[in-house]
């Protein structure tokens, strides 16, 4: 009779087991041990264990995934340059401004790929925490309930902080413009001294320093990417001849492309369109130049001396302004 009296019943054992269901490690230390407070400990350790691991295998797999992401950031859209092979055969090498655009632009993948794999190791380490809290069996719902609080008050504070910030990591990672580069933003045109993950500070022709917050570029045009153009509409008098002015402009562009001096500067021939447009001061003809990033502004203004020079040579009249003078009458 005593031992019937003291045998328990399988579901006050079950009820008595300091092993939930699905606890596979708490359930063989208690059968194996019979110590109940060492079952529950290895339980949590083993929990606690896997949760690292698995968090260091998300931590691994996501910076892998960064990695790749940083690589394809490294090569441009684009290529630095795009050259057509003219019929003189001159070749282009890789220039100074090309192999600084590369480094820039690998420096700054290699920058925001840092501060990716930095925001993934602290979001994994605070989920780890807190489910090892939990599992410790601390309450977790104040912490969950006031994080909760604070992220929606700062994203109603600082929704348009966050706006700039995933617009500069987004003109980061496309490589829209970098320092050095020549653009206009808005209504300001400048050269861009500093990019940062909030604002882009600019310098205009006058010395002026623009600071930018990247939330509000709408659009941007980059006057150093790539390549450029330089673009003259050269306007002459009605009684000059069209034709004979065409050759000229064709002519003495095609001498600066062969020069020494321009080698890599103006990256394919010369294109003289034709006429533009007639107006009443006189005919315009265009003059296109292709040319490196950054060149296209000396490389116009040397054409147009050289312009002057062969114009005042052949004849060629340019539209001015005459001012007579009229006699005095004599008293």
């Amino acid at each position: 009779m005593s031992v019937l009296s003291t045998a328990k019943s399988p579901v006050e054992s079950a009820a008595e087991s300091p092993c939930t269901d699905g606890q596979a490690v708490c359930e063989m230390m208690l059968r194996a041990t019979g110590n109940e407070g060492l079952s529950a400990a290895t339980q949590v350790i083993v929990t606690i264990t896997l949760l690292i691991v698995l968090a260091m295998v998300a931590r691994w797999f996501l910076h892998r995934m960064v990695d790749r992401l940083v690589r394809s950031a490294e090569t441009p859209m684009v290529p630095n340059r795009l050259v057509r092979n003219g019929g003189l055969g001159r070749s282009v090498t890789q220039s100074p401004s090309d192999l600084a655009a590369t480094t820039r632009r690998v420096q700054r993948a290699k920058t925001i790929g840092s501060l990716l794999k930095s925001v993934i190791t602290g979001v994994l380490l605070a989920v780890g925490i807190t489910m090892a809290l939990s599992e410790l069996g601390l309450n977790i719902a104040p912490v969950l309930a006031s994080a909760g609080i604070v992220g929606l008050a700062l994203g109603f504070g600082a929704q348009t902080l966050v706006k700039d910030f995933l617009s500069g990591i987004f003109m980061i990672f496309e490589d829209q413009y970098g320092v050095g580069d020549v653009i206009r933003v808005n209504d300001v045109q400048g050269t861009v001294e500093a990019v940062t993950l909030r604002v882009t500070r600019l310098r205009d022709g006058n010395g002026t320093v623009w600071y930018v917050r990247n939330g509000e570029i709408l659009r941007v045009g980059n006057m150093s990417q790539n390549w450029a153009r330089a673009v003259l509409d050269v306007t002459v008098s009605h009684e000059a001849d069209v034709t004979r002015t065409r050759e000229v402009l064709l002519d003495l562009a095609r001498e600066m492309w062969r020069d020494d001096d321009f080698t890599g500067r103006i990256i394919e021939e010369p294109e003289v369109p034709g006429v533009e447009a007639i107006s009443v001061e006189g005919v315009t003809v265009r003059l296109s130049v292709k040319t490196a990033p950054m060149e296209q502004w000396p490389v116009a203004r040397a054409l147009r001396e050289r312009i002057k020079a062969r114009f005042d040579a052949e004849g060629i009249v340019v539209p001015h302004t005459r001012y007579v003078e009229e006699p005095v009458a004599a008293e």
